[in-house]
């Protein structure tokens, strides 16, 4: 039961060309996990958890039975994620930017230009082999491209292997780790750092070492002087559950590089204070989850009945999102319970 557990941490992760470990073997492991992220959120939405209408561009079947702890644990990760980003978004009152480290294939652009808050323009960096199929896909779906040139001044775009710009979506190939590459490319593809500033993160800096995570994060820090990181990730980690999901994980190649910030809140948090970051904040998402409107999570939990409520409640105490900011032209924080 516990290997299925291990699917809800898994998004996409960073762009990297070289293996995090001894072997190509654990990075292609690492890389999968973008396609469990997006199976997992296939289902969930197949099943009426949350809408999302791009999905199935990415992922054509709706595949195997997930169980509903899992399907509840995306419905919290997606809903937590979303509406700290929104707020940030609407703080702004979409004059900022959107950086996605290690998108996947990742719907947030889509959604936002539907709901009509859209930032300026929404960056997404990832695997290259990642990003080259995120293209493909853009590219051969009118509902993914449409909304992409409808946003678009001009009447080409520009289009290659391992990236895509316009005027408001830019998805990138390259290297979170080669911070001086990755900023580079973001300031080639217009990156302004004088515009408020949203990075999100979601199951990323776990699989880069402490001492890469942390150069991210201070690069993230020192380069803009407004912005919020939204970190979804694993926490907890030293007790027995975290040591199971650990060894699932190393089975299939899966090395937690960076589980040493994953211990607590309080080591979450910490690692953004000392890389420079004003003030931080992070929620488990069993907390995040009693927090989220109870007429909607009254809803989710008819769709299917839930055995073991334990099993949830465990595995939710197991993640975390954690959000830290910098703030020179005073927005306000952005708090978890504002604008439920």
């Amino acid at each position: 039961m516990l290997t299925e557990h291990i699917a809800l941490g898994q998004g996409s992760l960073m762009a990297a060309r070289q293996p995090f470990t001894d072997t190509d073997t654990a990075d292609e492991a690492v890389r999968a996990t973008c396609d469990d992220a997006t199976t997992c959120k296939r289902f969930a939405t197949s099943k009426g958890y949350w809408k999302d209408p791009y999905i199935q561009y990415f992922a054509r079947n709706v595949g195997e039975r997930k169980a509903p702890e899992i399907n509840r644990g995306y419905y919290a990760r997606v809903h937590g994620v979303n509406h700290l980003l929104d707020a940030f978004i609407r703080k702004t009152e979409c004059d900022c930017q959107v950086i996605n480290l290690g998108a996947g294939l990742d719907t947030t652009f889509w959604r936002l230009k539907d709901e009509n808050i859209m930032p300026r323009k929404f960056f997404e960096v990832d695997f290259p082999t990642i990003v080259a199929r995120k293209i493909h896909n853009i590219k051969t779906k009118p509902p993914l491209s449409k909304p992409i040139i409808e946003t678009h001044s001009t009447d080409s775009l520009l289009l290659d292997a391992h990236s895509l710009d316009s005027d408001r979506y830019c998805i990138i190939g390259a290297d979170l780790r080669d911070i001086s590459n990755l900023d580079e490319k973001l300031k080639k593809f217009q990156l302004n750092p004088e515009l408020p500033t949203l990075f999100l993160s979601e199951c990323v800096l776990v699989y880069m070492t402490p001492s890469q995570s942390s150069n991210l994060i201070h690069w993230a820090a020192e380069t803009f002087h407004t912005a919020m990181f939204i970190n979804y990730e694993q926490v907890n980690m030293s007790d027995r559950f975290g040591q199971v999901m650990i060894e699932n994980l190393q089975r299939r190649q899966c090395t937690l590089a960076g589980v040493e910030a994953c211990q607590s809140l309080d080591s979450q948090k910490e690692r953004f204070l000392k890389a420079g970051w004003e003030h931080a904040d992070a929620l488990d998402m069993m907390t995040i989850y009693s927090m989220l409107p109870q007429d909607d999570v009254a809803r989710i939990e008819r769709l299917e009945f839930l055995d073991e409520r334990e099993l949830l409640q465990q595995l939710l105490q197991h993640y975390s999102i954690c959000w830290a900011t910098k703030d020179k032209l005073n927005l306000g924080t952005v708090q978890f319970h504002d604008h439920f």
